[in-house]
């Protein structure tokens, strides 16, 4: 070892004597300290700024540090520029002057010489490193709660890669005696290594090989703050293969041996280092840590604890992709290895989840965008095929209509990119959704898994006998969105419910439903029906039941029973720029405790649309114990009695006409126990508030707490299980704790004062040693 710290500390010497190092730290300096002085100064502008700028402020640890554009990013994309231009001397130099002669010649070893000299790049990127690191360290004085483990994690990452770096570079000295040649080399072998997993992709074993080879994204996972057993093996591997090579060559200039040889080396080391690498790839064999500080590369406890439940055998993960939908790049083999790797969170705890890929062609139902709209008077096949042919793809590799029909329907599935699950005997499916995410969250995952592990989902009914709102059709007044629609994230088929609905005029409700939902009635329950209703009422099932203004004959004999009624007239609350009968009453404490979702829209003081609603009276004698949920705004709205003609111009109250100035009760919740079970009920003076067109309509300066307040419902009503609450603290780095006088003042340090006194430094020593 002490020959190995002399070599090193020979180089060290010899590289801080030259020019171009100095000038390379301080280069590196500058862009860091311009990186990081400038993102800090655009979320310092936001932070003055105040209102809606404010909402960039979360997270500044990965907004500053980690985020594209950020110091890390920016820094690790221009790396390959410094490392060649370090390492193209450390061995072509000795080379070119003949001093690797002498080396040979004394008693010191190859493997001392090449670790020796590896060894002083190891030091020198530790630097580098420190140089960085000063940057973090202002970050933790100038950023409130600095998430410390998330930077440490990604300064692992910067340091092992450029040791790999440092390894490559010399490795390519050893080849040639001219520095700039070994410089252009290293180059070449980095960028090489970072297009290699791009290569041979539709073969599965050697993609796995050219997957693990690529450089390309090695380090993403220890930005993010997730330090697993593969990625710090990869490095590892790497440099020792680099470092084995670079042995092998400065050993073959001592000995004699036929080419075959001396090749075999090389292919026995590189041929171990694929093995090593792919075995230790394997989900069964990584192990994990996650430094960051709220752990938000883990999944959430509960999902831990579902994925866990898989113990008696694989999961079968089978991807349906399609040609002709816009997502079927996902499916197909060059970006597999991507695809696989975004369920790396769930391999984690599950390993054994097995991947299989079935492409076809087929029509598209997606009624958002018309994918085969612009190949108008084409067949199918012609479609296909000039698809195919566009994308450089074999059209003999995917199912034919006939074929994947045979398989599978997918129509339900709107022949879309989707992916079956199977364990045992069940399967449920993960969908794409028609949203900047697009990819399922953990909410949907939960849903999904849930379905594999248990016989029956919470069941939700929807009268359809006498007229009411389709939960199929996409109007405005309708519920599909809701309820049914498969590219809908929120819809509740997705977050773990099964809809369907049911006609008491020819059936009963079913045992296994949870709840029964009646939404706008527009014809009277006919005897037989009220009695069915009542029935169900009476044996402690659970329900929801919305009315509308001018709808309470319809309702009211079958509310009567709960000692509630639709009071008469509709609810009026006039303003600028909307409409007078749209009443957008708050949420009250009793909706906010109903889930955390509806907890945080209470807090933030968000009101729920509800366009033409009524109010709610209850009778004293009410067997129920009864709860508001949404109040009617007592200060801009009133019970308008009698017709409200919403493009009549000026509404104003009228005591004379009936008109009553108080606050109602526009949606409530009942409880009470029946045979030893908690019954619930909501009843609500409006139906359009489930509807596709308030889910979706976007107004001017109004946010509405719809979607949170409609599935805390019906979530509420099937007792809390679904959707899943996987929900995560929110992180504290929300705030710039320095000021603008203070940032100033930073600047002249770190982009003045400390590049100027590592000039000053290194032109000291090179002084000195030429007066020497």
């Amino acid at each position: 070892m002490k020959t190995i710290f002399k070599i090193a500390k020979t180089e060290l010497r010899t590289l801080f004597y030259s020019p171009i190092v100095w000038f390379l730290m301080i280069a590196f300096l500058v862009q860091c300290g311009l990186t990081y002085m400038g993102t800090l100064q655009s979320h310092l502008s936001y932070q003055e700024s105040g209102g809606q700028s404010v909402e960039y402020l979360k997270n500044l640890t990965m907004k500053v540090f980690l985020d594209r554009a950020a110091l890390f990013d920016t820094v690790m994309d221009k790396l390959y520029l410094y490392i060649p231009l370090l390492t193209m001397g450390l061995i072509s130099r000795e080379t070119s002057s003949g001093t690797i002669r002498l080396l040979y010649s004394s008693p010191v070893k190859v493997w001392q010489i090449v670790l020796g000299k590896y060894f002083a790049m190891m030091v020198y990127s530790l630097l580098m490193v420190a140089i960085a690191g000063i940057f973090m360290v202002a970050g933790v004085y100038n950023i409130q709660s600095v998430d410390v483990g998330l930077l440490l994690s990604a300064t692992l990452g910067f340091y092992l890669l450029l040791c790999t770096y440092a390894a490559i570079g010399l490795f390519m000295s050893c080849l040639t005696t001219y520095q700039v040649v070994a410089a252009v080399c290293t180059f070449v072998t980095i960028a090489a290594l970072s297009y290699v997993g791009t290569l041979w992709q539709g073969i599965d074993f050697v993609r796995d090989l050219t997957y693990f080879l690529s450089l390309a994204g090695r380090t993403r996972n220890m930005l993010r703050g997730l330090i697993s057993s593969a990625d710090i093996i990869y490095f590892v591997l790497v440099t020792g293969m680099f470092l084995s090579f670079s042995y092998f060559k400065l050993k073959s200039g001592m000995e004699s041996r036929t080419v075959m040889v001396k090749a075999m080396r090389y292919v026995v080391v590189f041929a171990l280092v694929l093995v090593l690498g792919y075995v230790s790839s394997r989900p069964a064999l990584i192990a994990y840590h996650d430094n960051t500080a709220l752990q938000t590369n883990t999944l959430s406890p509960e999902l831990q604890h579902i994925t866990k439940e898989f113990r008696e055998g694989p999961l079968e993960v089978t991807v349906y992709n399609n040609l002709l939908n816009r997502y079927a790049y996902l499916g197909l083999p060059e970006y597999r290895n991507s695809y696989i790797r975004g369920w790396e969170q769930y391999l984690r705890f599950k390993p054994d989840i097995n991947f299989h890929f079935v492409n076809y062609y087929d029509s598209t139902f997606d009624d958002s965008k018309g994918d085969l709209s612009y190949y108008k008077g084409k067949r199918l096949d012609e479609v296909a095929s000039q698809v195919a042919k566009g994308r450089n793809l074999d059209l003999k590799l995917f199912k034919t209509p006939e074929e994947i029909r045979k398989i599978i329907d997918l129509k339900p599935e709107l022949n879309r990119f989707v992916v079956q699950l199977r364990y045992k005997d069940k399967s449920a499916f993960l969908r794409f959704f028609n949203d900047n995410m697009m990819f399922p969250g953990e909410s949907e995952f939960a849903a999904a898994f849930k379905r594999l592990q248990r016989d029956k989902m919470p069941g939700i009914a929807f009268l359809s006998g006498e007229f009411e709102r389709s939960i199929y059709k996409s109007g405005e007044r309708e519920y599909k969105k809701l309820n049914t629609d498969p590219v809908f994230r929120r819809s509740l088929i997705n977050q773990g419910f099964d809809v369907d609905t049911i006609n008491l005029q020819a059936a009963d409700v079913p045992a296994d439903v949870t709840t029964l939902v009646i939404a706008d009635p527009r014809e009277a329950f006919n005897e037989n029906v009220l009695a069915k209703l009542r029935q169900y009422i009476d044996r402690g099932g659970n329900m929801l039941i919305a009315g509308e203004p001018g709808k309470q004959a319809v309702l009211n004999p079958l509310l009567n029973g709960l000692g509630l009624r639709l009071m008469d007239g509709i609810i009026a609350q006039p303003s600028k720029d909307l409409a007078p009968d749209l009443a957008l009453p708050y949420t009250t404490m009793a909706a906010a405790a109903l889930t955390g979702s509806t907890t945080k829209d209470a807090e933030d003081s968000l009101r729920v649309s509800m366009p033409g609603a009524t109010g709610l009276e209850m009778d004293s004698n009410t067997t129920f114990a009864v709860k508001p949920l949404l109040v009617s705004d007592v200060a801009h709205s009133w019970i308008k009695k009698g017709m409200l003609t919403t493009d009549s111009g000026q509404i104003s109250f009228s005591a004379a006409d009936g008109d009553e100035q108080r606050s109602v009760p526009l949606a409530l919740s009942l409880t009470r126990k029946v045979n030893g079970k908690e019954q619930r009920i909501i009843v609500a003076g409006d139906a359009d508030f489930l509807s596709n067109n308030e889910l979706t309509v976007a107004r001017a300066d109004l946010k509405t707490a719809n979607f949170a307040f409609s599935t805390s419902l019906f979530s509420w009503l099937c007792g809390g299980e679904f959707p899943m609450n996987i929900t995560r603290p929110e992180g504290r780095d929300d705030k710039v704790t320095v000021t603008q006088g203070g940032l100033n003042i930073q600047k002249i340090v770190l982009l003045w004062g400390l590049p100027g006194m590592l000039l000053a430094l290194g032109a000291g020593i090179l002084i000195r040693r030429k007066r020497r």
